[in-house]
């Protein structure tokens, strides 16, 4: 359908038009494409946005656009909504850019493509094939029915197909628009638009030149029993409130903060540091239970630390947290279980809202898990050749304090990945780790660490250049305070060595294991 979208669209434009289109008539070049494709994409609505009109997360577009919505069905009598949002001619940058989603999806990430178009892109988002309104605002909870995960070709383009679906469409509107085909095209998303840029690797290698994965949760189907696991271990008597937390962080800052040469409130490599929390088990004669832990709280922590485990062989379902994050972990004790790992065990594993997670069989539900839902919403084959032979570039961020996906998960991966192809990827896919950033974006308790990372540049420069990055720039904290700090990011298993005389210049830092 797509391929058929494709020649129709270029055909009327080479048939009807010999400029490029202006934002103004929008509305127009709309009405040209409306009846494009029959029983294939449509156009729903286009409009002309002037400057300053289009406020999205306190972001307002500083260029004019036209802004287009659409739809792309899919099998089952299912549809993709997107967005397309295309710059003014001489701020456009002849490069074309997806974005992903977040969560259950059901919303297209407006937020983003604001921010992007911002910067010349032509910007395409979609709704993951399925609508919010539909299923509980986007939002899971325990004992209510989303139909979209009973649902399979929903379910499928979730996480696997909907940017698939909607990228040909969206850039053939786009070379139709500005009469030439972007000159590269690229794809960035977090959490689950970093399990959608996985897919995109696994499943439709050749649509992008490069993609950007951040913080992903391609392993979803085992990134809920994370969730659950650690909601299990927690008891009303075993809770670690937030002032547990900070000690635990604060101790471990203690022991390794100033292993990278700089003591400024941020582990650079937690693997690295030989923390132990059983360090800060309470004592008999100690009176003051704030400032220790009991051994019920320590067996706790360390579980976290450890992961969910196979009942029957005690092997690793999935990675655990990693030291210094834990001022971060308070959703790990039963909001994002009760948010996805039940909604996705009630509506899509047992298709029983009634359903108690309480009596989860950590070894053959773990195998049914797999098979009913690990095949519709997992990226995680190492065998990604298709990817590499089609000369696409990939950047994998992952933050060290992430409250929701364990920053170990991508190293993880990337190993398996090194281990399929038989030794060193970053000619072609490279990881950068964030130490004290928090899940796509800041971390709550870190507010001095840079919490914008320039990723997209890297890609850009990486493709178009062919310069591979070997840093990643980070700016931007939530400390105004520090509002011009900068820092530097490396490349997996690089991590940065502060070697100058100003620790909030990237510059003062280099690369190296």
């Amino acid at each position: 359908m797509a391929k058929l979208l494709l020649a129709c669209l270029l055909s009327t434009v080479n048939a009807l038009y010999y400029s490029t289109w202006k934002v103004e008539d929008c509305s127009e070049f709309a009405s040209s494409l409306r009846n494009v494709g029959h029983k294939g994409a449509t156009i729903l609505n286009a409009t002309h946005i002037p400057v300053g009109t289009a406020g999205i997360s306190d972001t307002f577009n500083v260029i004019p656009i036209c802004r287009l919505f659409g739809n792309v069905p899919y099998v089952g009598n299912n549809s993709v909504i997107f967005e397309l949002w295309l710059p003014v001619t001489w701020k456009y940058n002849d490069r074309f850019l997806v974005v992903g989603n977040s969560g259950m999806a059901g919303v297209i990430d407006e937020g983003d493509v604001v921010r992007k178009i911002n910067r010349g892109y032509a910007v395409a988002g979609g709704d993951g094939g399925h609508r919010a309104a539909e299923n509980n605002g986007g939002i899971g909870a325990p004992g209510v029915y989303l139909p979209y995960m009973h649902d399979k070709e929903q379910v499928k383009a979730w996480q696997h197909n909907s940017i698939a679906y909607l990228t040909p469409v969206a850039r053939a509107i786009v070379t139709a628009f500005y009469l030439k085909a972007p000159k590269h095209t690229y794809y960035e998303g977090c959490s689950t638009g970093g399990a959608q840029g996985f897919a995109l690797a696994q499943f439709h290698p050749g649509l992008f030149d490069g993609i950007v994965a951040g913080c992903p949760g391609n392993w979803f189907s085992h990134l809920s029993l994370s969730w659950l696991w650690n909601s299990q271990v927690i008891r009303p008597s075993t809770i670690l409130p937030q002032t547990t937390l900070n000690l635990i962080t604060e101790a471990a800052l203690e022991k390794c903060d100033a292993a990278d040469g700089l003591k400024d409130g941020v582990l650079e490599n937690p693997l690295s540091c030989d923390f132990d929390v059983s360090s800060l088990e309470c004592r008999p004669s100690w009176t003051n239970s704030s400032a220790c832990l009991t051994s019920a709280q320590i067996a706790v922590a360390q579980k976290i630390y450890r992961g969910p485990v196979d009942s029957r062989s005690n092997a690793s379902l999935y990675p655990g947290f990693s030291v210094g994050g834990e001022t971060e972990w308070l959703l790990q004790e039963g909001y994002l279980a009760q948010t996805f790992s039940t909604s996705m065990l009630q509506n899509m594993l047992f298709n029983n809202l009634s359903y108690n997670t309480a009596g989860f069989n950590w070894g053959t539900d773990v195998d049914a898990l797999d098979v009913r839902m690990g095949t519709l919403i997992d990226e995680i084959s190492p065998d990604l050749s298709a990817l590499k032979a089609s000369g696409a570039k990939m950047i994998v961020f992952q933050a060290w304090s992430d409250p929701i996906v364990a920053p170990k998960w991508p190293i993880q991966h990337l190993h398996e990945i090194e281990e399929f192809f038989g030794g060193n990827v970053s000619d072609w896919f490279r990881l950068f780790m964030i130490p004290g950033g928090g899940h796509c974006g800041p971390a709550t308790n870190y507010p001095q660490v840079p919490g914008i990372w320039h990723a997209l540049e890297a890609l850009v420069q990486w493709v178009e250049t062919g310069q591979a990055p070997k840093e990643m720039l980070g700016t931007d904290p939530e400390d105004l305070k520090l509002k011009t700090k900068t820092s530097k990011l490396c490349p997996w298993p690089q991590t940065a060595k502060y070697v100058g005389d100003d620790p909030n210049d990237w510059n003062s830092f280099e690369c190296g294991e």
